[in-house]
């Protein structure tokens, strides 16, 4: 899949300010000048972690969040075969999805790697995990899907693995250029959500997953971006005016019959205003 550009609001985001707050001259510091002491965070998590560097308190805290929806579920992990810290090609090391029954059956799929997961003391004082944000998507089965094997060896039917080459394309791009995703951001693609299909959906838009809520971590803020796929007059209605504003807008008009947002394929109806 090859995406091009992505349109967000022309509104200045909460983390490009933090970034130009910090962008302040000073005194330079002298020859020999003693360092900074440690912050309390810091010095809290190295006391918590100390120097395990096989810690993990960020994908922890992932699995904490999905704990507290999913108590008696077990989901199907597809983890990356090289980590991209050490080189890989997928920046998320992980993609776990979950069968769920709300609102009608779908498959809830939901990324790790674009907050920081690893022990990393330096994070301790970050306002923002990482890229502030995880991927999640909700997905109704596709006939056209291949079926996967739970951990029990039951048959987990059309398991959506497009959707995890999705997520880790638009990972990709965030690593690659810089360019971050907040609430009611979206992005338009060059083929169908899903390569090779008869479907209307031909781009994304993320809003916060219903189910998971953001949370504040040891390494920062985290925050639940849900991928939801969009036609092209949705798309070319958002490109008119590339706001957060009229993202919600959207977004709040497929929630009036699609509470929990799902993509579906098969979507025909539209929801321009």
């Amino acid at each position: 899949m090859g995406f091009f550009g992505k349109f967000f609001s022309s509104e200045e985001s909460k983390k490009e300010q933090e970034n130009n707050d910090s962008i302040m001259e000073g005194p330079l510091e002298e020859e020999g000048e003693k360092k900074e002491e440690l912050s309390a965070n810091k010095k809290r998590y190295i006391e918590t972690y100390g120097d395990a560097d096989d810690a993990a308190p960020g994908w922890e805290a992932i699995d904490a969040a999905l704990k507290k929806i999913y108590p008696n579920t077990a989901e199907r992990h597809y983890g990356t075969i090289l980590k991209f810290m050490l080189g890989g090609k997928d920046p998320l090391d992980g993609i776990s999805i979950y069968d769920n029954n709300e609102q009608e059956f779908h498959r809830h799929i939901v990324s790790y790697g674009m907050s920081e997961l690893y022990y990393d003391p330096d994070s301790a004082d970050k306002e923002f995990s990482g890229w502030g944000c995880e991927f999640t998507m909700r997905v109704v089965p596709f006939s056209g899907d291949k079926d996967a094997e739970n951990k029990d060896g039951s048959i987990a039917h059309n398991e959506p693995r497009w959707a995890i080459n999705l997520m880790q394309n638009i990972a990709r791009y965030v690593y690659n250029t810089g360019n971050y995703f907040e609430a009611y951001h979206f992005m338009p693609a060059n083929s169908p959500i899903r390569m090779d299909t008869d479907t209307k959906l031909v781009g994304i838009i993320m809003v916060p997953d219903p189910q998971l809520c953001g949370m504040d971590t040891v390494h920062g803020r985290v925050d639940f971006l849900q991928m939801v796929g969009i036609t092209q007059s949705e798309l070319d209605w958002l490109i008119k005016e590339p706001t957060v504003a009229r993202g919600k807008i959207l977004a709040d008009r497929m929630r009036e019959d699609n509470p929990l947002l799902l993509t579906d394929l098969k979507r025909v109806k539209e929801y321009v205003p």
